[in-house]
């Protein structure tokens, strides 16, 4: 489960050491912009000493490398893959061959480490309007791939627009890029919402983002990640009939009936699909079963 992700640069040892407390599904350490020139090898030492010695309390680990147009970003994965990150995020993603380029690299790194195949999950970062129309093809360009993310601050630069909390200048990135993950079969996350002081904005932008299909959400504020949690988890009345959806199936098949309503409505594949959805989510948070005995 990855509602929430969290940047947290590589060069703030408090928010670093304090990462496992706050609450997010996942910790992206940034060693790209973030990070000044001048403090890049700094923070990748300081990022993998937090890696090798902290507990993290289950978070998800991912590290956002430089772009492979830089000299940083093999440095990066010198220092970091002998930790063995759960992701690689790979910023200014433009084409299937950015990601196949990556992908050799981290290989390599796999096979001198011992480690499995495709052990270290690879989440392009798409922010430009080339990675935009390219979406499908870099979220399927390799089995490394688990998801594509949202950098909308660098689209809206490279689009010669006006960044909005309305967001209206994104939606078609927005889209685009949910279409992409969706049809390649892989997760999708929907750019932060920057107004840290903003609690109704957030909120606003997370329910948008999860009504367009997004898997989750990525903050660069600990503020933001209690609602983002909230709004990308199921609630307890979508638990609860989820469940109800299961056993209305489960008794139409024990009768060798072929379809069956539940308060009125034909319940079809698509609403099969989205309660097997529900219940793994609600099951992964420690609820499911709780909701299901419920009288």
């Amino acid at each position: 489960m990855r509602r929430s992700m969290l940047f947290i640069p590589g060069n703030t040892p408090n928010l670093l050491i304090n990462g496992g407390f706050l609450g997010a599904d996942a910790l992206i350490f940034d060693l790209e912009d973030a990070v000044s020139p001048d403090e890049k090898d700094a923070a990748r030492i300081l990022v993998r000493n937090i890696m090798k010695y902290m507990d993290l309390r289950g978070c998800e680990t991912i590290v956002r490398i430089n772009s492979i147009d830089t000299d940083y970003w093999k440095a990066d994965l010198e220092q970091i893959m002998p930790r063995k990150p759960g992701w690689i995020m790979l910023p200014k993603t433009g084409c299937a061959a950015d990601v196949l380029t990556a992908d050799a690299e981290i290989s390599r790194w796999e096979e001198r480490l011992g480690m499995e195949p495709n052990t270290v999950r690879l989440m392009p970062l798409i922010e430009t309007a080339l990675g935009v129309e390219n979406a499908f093809a870099i979220a399927s360009a390799s089995k490394r791939v688990g998801a594509i993310f949202l950098g909308a601050e660098d689209l809206t630069a490279d689009l010669r627009c006006k960044r909005t909390k309305g967001g209206a200048e994104i939606d078609y990135a927005r889209s685009r890029m949910v279409m992409a993950a969706r049809a390649a079969e892989v997760d999708v996350y929907d750019t932060p919402f920057t107004d840290v002081n903003d609690d109704e904005g957030i909120r606003t932008d997370a329910e948008y983002a999860k009504s367009l299909g997004f898997t989750g959400k990525a903050s660069i504020s600990p503020r933001h990640v209690g609602v983002i949690n909230e709004v990308f988890s199921p609630s307890m009345k979508d638990i609860k009939y989820a469940y109800e959806v299961m056993d209305a199936i489960r008794l139409a098949h024990e009768q060798g009936r072929g379809a069956i309503a539940l308060h009125g409505k034909m319940i079809d594949a698509p609403i099969v699909a989205r309660a097997q959805q529900t219940i793994a989510m609600a099951e992964e948070m420690g609820v499911g079963k709780a909701v299901q005995h419920e009288e």
